[in-house]
């Protein structure tokens, strides 16, 4: 199996530590999932994975439930109250108020107050037993379906194991409809907000059971991409996210576009494009030798790039070709966001910070 970006960018936050941490003496287990994060002045310096909008504020997510927001674009930031302390990867606001993040453990949280306080809505102890829930029956009603046979040999597998299955990535259509997907085809799907969670596993193109590492609109097409290479594209009329091809092999950790232009990005610098809503993939050169972790559309609708070591990448003609644009210091990216007339937020290794954007 191929790694995540998280695990990139966590390998990397432990070798900046390890010159200065020292181990501390060993307690009693104390399950995350029921430990609140602790409040952290120095929360806004830790590793921080996902950043994104709330209406005007912004949110970002991170090591040991750090949940920080911003009402003035990345000036200053503010730590929410959030009841578990697993690794958060990701985060989405549909809208002002309404937002989800997810991450270890296979844990949800949702704010209805615009990332200020979270409650979770579900973890990877509730995982399998929804699984078998669902798949039981509908393989007992077709006792000759090879895959429902095997999803249920999977959820009681997953049962047994309890929560270690991480969900990495996390969007929602509405205030109502959305999906969290995550290792080994995890993908469920909510249609009353979070409330209950329904296994999608048979909707996807992926026998394999590769991780699914991020979900993202491209106008009005939903894609999913993970690694070995992975695209799925939903097919509206059947319900069913389809497998199609991509000329390259290595995990695919994002996507990013607009109406039109859809690109992937991932493992040593590999960015690929589609102008034909992901039929046919051509590659762009980036020039570099190391992963892009992260993507987001300017203020001014140009499209940027962040390498694992913190490079920027620029371009003006909808993805077609990037620029490398010169830094005065280098982090490593996991997130980024813009804050319009601001530039952009990022957050990765260092925390967040701001960067000013020609």
């Amino acid at each position: 199996m191929s790694i995540s970006k998280w695990v990139l960018l966590a390998a990397l936050a432990a070798a900046l530590c390890a010159p200065f941490c020292r181990p501390v003496a060993a307690q009693g287990f104390v399950d995350v999932l029921d430990t609140p994060a602790q409040m952290s002045p120095l929360a806004q310096h830790g590793l921080l994975v996902g950043v994104t909008r709330a209406g005007e504020r912004l949110v970002a997510v991170g090591q040991r439930g750090h949940i920080l927001y911003s009402d003035n674009g990345g000036e200053r930031w503010q730590q929410a109250s959030v009841p578990v302390s697993s690794d958060l990867v990701a985060v989405h606001f549909p809208s002002a108020s309404q937002g989800w993040a997810v991450g270890h453990d296979g844990v949800v949280l949702h704010s209805s107050d615009g990332g200020v306080t979270w409650e979770r809505q579900f973890d990877g102890r509730q995982v399998g037993p929804a699984m078998l829930r669902h798949y039981q029956p509908l393989a007992q009603r077709a006792p000759d379906d090879e895959r429902l046979a095997t999803l249920v040999g999977e959820a009681q597998r997953m049962t047994e194991e309890g929560a270690d299955k991480p969900f990495l990535d996390v969007w929602f259509e509405n205030e109502r409809v959305g999906y969290i997907v995550g290792a080994f085809n995890l993908i469920f799907r909510t249609e009353d907000g979070g409330r209950t969670w329904t296994p999608w596993m048979e909707h996807t193109d992926n026998p394999s059971a590769l991780n699914l590492y991020a979900i993202r609109p491209v106008g009005d097409e939903l894609y999913i991409v993970g690694e070995q290479g992975l695209l799925l594209k939903l097919n509206h009329a059947t319900g069913r996210f389809e497998a199609r091809p991509t000329p390259y092999s290595g995990s695919f950790f994002g996507i990013l576009g607009k109406p039109g232009v859809a690109l992937v990005y991932g493992l040593r610098g590999n960015v690929y494009r589609s102008m034909d809503g992901g039929e046919n993939w051509s590659q762009v050169q980036t020039g570099l030798p190391v992963s892009i972790t992260a993507g987001t559309e300017l203020a001014d609708g140009r499209l940027a790039l962040f390498s694992q070591a913190g490079h920027l990448l620029v371009s003006s003609d909808g993805g077609s070709s990037f620029q490398l644009q010169p830094q005065p210091a280098m982090a490593p990216v996991a997130g980024a966001q813009s804050a319009g007339a601001k530039g952009l937020v990022l957050v990765g290794t260092r925390g967040v910070r701001q960067l000013p954007v020609q």
